[in-house]
C-alpha cells in the first residue's frame, strides 16, 4: 500500500491506539480480554497474508481491525480456522457479515438447537449471521486452514450497553430474522427494483450477476445486498478495464474488499484542495476502509482485468423505499446537494495520473466518452447490463 501521514487516516500501532482511550472503553476492554491482536489501519495489501494471533475460541487464529480515528461505527475481524478445526458456539447482540477469503467449510445457525440451518461455503462465499442467533463454524479440510473476514457492529453496541452479559448472553430471539425451518441459506433470494438482492447467502460473490449503475459512471455495474434484515449493508460493484468511478463521500467505516482485479488504487481526501490526499494501491485480496466522516474517495482500475469489490458498511438500503437508478445522495452531484463529484467537476490531474498508471501496464484508457481531455478511447458507454 502507498500511504502518507495525513492525520485523517494515519496508521497507528496497536499500543498507540489503546493509549488514545483516556477513559474506560468497554469495546477495547473486550478486545484485551479476548487476547487477540488489534490492528489500527485503513489499507491492507492482502487479507490472505495478514499476520494473525491466537484466537482459540474462534477456531484458531485471528485479528481485529479498527479504522484509525475515533469514529468507529463498525470493525472487522479476520479469522483463520485451523485444519479440521471449529469455533465455539456463540451468539451476540451485534450484527455480523461474513466473506470467505480462502478454504472451505460449513456453518450452523440456529435459534432452537433442534432446528439448525447448516450450509457449506468456500472461498468467495458471502453470508450474514442473523442478530443474536447462535452459530458455529467448521473447517471442511483436514489439511488446509480456512480464512474469513467478518464486518460487525460490535463497537457501538458494546459502548452503548457496557455489559458483556447483555451482549453475549441475552436470551431474546429475533424470530423475524431467522424463522424456524427457513431455507434462507440455499443461495436463493429475491431481486427488488432491478438492483437490490435480498438473500442470507451468496455462494460466489466474485461472479454473481450485477446490474447497470450509470450514475456512478464509466460502465459500472452493481448489486445492493440486504442480508438477514441487518442494518449493516453491503454492495458489490465492478468497473471495466481502463475506467474509474466518480468520487463520492459518506460516513466512515465502509470496508472495501477487492474480489478481482490485478492493479488499481483508491484516492481519499477531506480538504477541498485535496492537500491531504492519501493513495492506497490494491489488487484482489486487498482491503481499503473509508476512515473519517465526509472522506471523499475514488476508485481506479489501472490494471488489465475487470475490478470488482465488496463494500460492507453501516446503514441499510431499505427495501421499503422506492429504488430506482440513484442511490440516495451518494449518486447525486455535490452541486445539487448530493455527495458525488461529477467527472466534469473533478480536477484534471486526477485523470492525468490515471492515464500515467495505465501506461505502466500497457493498458488503454477507456474514459474518452466521459472526460473531454482524455487521450484514450471511448471504450465504454454510460451503462452496461452485465
Amino acid at each position: 500500500m502507498t500511504t502518507n501521514d495525513a492525520d485523517i487516516i494515519r496508521a497507528k500501532e496497536p499500543t498507540e491506539a489503546l493509549q488514545d482511550f483516556s477513559i474506560a472503553d468497554p469495546y477495547i476492554d473486550w478486545i484485551e480480554r479476548e487476547g487477540v491482536p488489534l490492528i489500527v489501519d485503513f489499507a491492507f495489501e492482502d487479507l490472505n497474508t495478514l499476520e494473525l494471533g491466537p484466537w482459540e475460541r474462534k477456531g484458531g487464529k485471528g485479528a481485529i481491525i479498527n479504522i484509525p480515528n475515533d469514529e468507529i461505527p463498525n470493525d472487522s475481524q479476520v479469522v483463520e480456522i485451523s485444519p479440521g478445526g471449529k469455533s465455539a458456539p456463540e451468539h451476540h447482540m451485534y450484527e455480523t457479515q461474513i466473506y470467505v477469503l480462502s478454504g472451505r467449510g460449513a456453518t450452523s445457525i440456529w435459534n432452537d438447537e433442534k432446528e439448525k440451518a447448516t450450509f457449506e461455503w468456500h472461498a468467495g462465499s458471502l453470508f450474514a449471521i442473523p442478530l443474536n442467533a447462535w452459530y458455529q463454524f467448521f473447517n471442511g479440510s483436514g489439511s488446509e486452514p480456512a480464512r474469513y473476514i467478518a464486518v460487525t457492529s460490535a463497537p457501538p453496541l458494546m459502548r452503548l450497553y457496557r455489559n458483556d452479559d447483555f451482549i453475549f448472553n441475552n436470551p431474546y430471539v429475533f424470530g423475524e430474522r431467522l424463522a424456524a425451518n427457513e431455507d434462507s441459506y440455499s443461495g436463493t433470494g429475491t431481486l427488488y427494483n432491478k438492483r437490490v438482492w435480498e438473500s442470507n447467502f451468496v455462494p460466489n460473490a466474485p461472479d454473481m450477476p450485477l446490474y447497470g449503475w450509470k450514475e456512478r459512471g464509466a460502465g459500472g455495474v452493481n448489486a445492493m445486498l440486504e442480508m438477514a434484515k441487518n442494518s449493516l449493508n453491503l454492495h458489490i460493484s465492478e468497473f471495466p478495464v481502463g475506467t474509474y468511478k466518480k468520487a463520492h463521500k459518506h460516513g466512515p467505516g465502509a470496508h472495501l474488499i477487492l474480489l478481482s482485479g490485478d492493479a488499481g488504487y483508491s484516492l481519499l481526501w477531506q480538504n477541498d484542495d485535496r492537500s491531504d490526499t492519501v493513495r492506497a494501491d490494491w489488487k484482489a485480496g486487498a482491503m481499503v476502509i473509508v476512515p473519517g466522516a465526509g472522506t471523499v474517495h475514488q476508485h481506479f482500475n489501472s490494471g488489465t482485468r475487470r475490478a470488482r469489490y465488496l463494500a460492507m458498511k453501516a446503514g441499510s438500503h431499505g427495501l421499503v423505499r422506492p429504488y430506482g437508478g440513484s442511490y440516495g445522495t451518494g449518486s447525486k452531484s455535490m452541486k445539487d446537494g448530493g455527495a458525488q463529484i461529477e467527472y466534469e467537476d473533478e480536477e484534471r490531474e486526477i485523470h492525468t495520473l490515471f492515464e500515467a498508471e495505465l501506461a505502466k501496464v500497457g493498458a488503454t484508457c477507456n474514459m474518452k466518452a466521459f472526460i473531454p481531455w482524455c487521450t484514450g478511447e471511448a471504450g465504454v458507454t454510460s451503462e452496461r447490463d452485465t
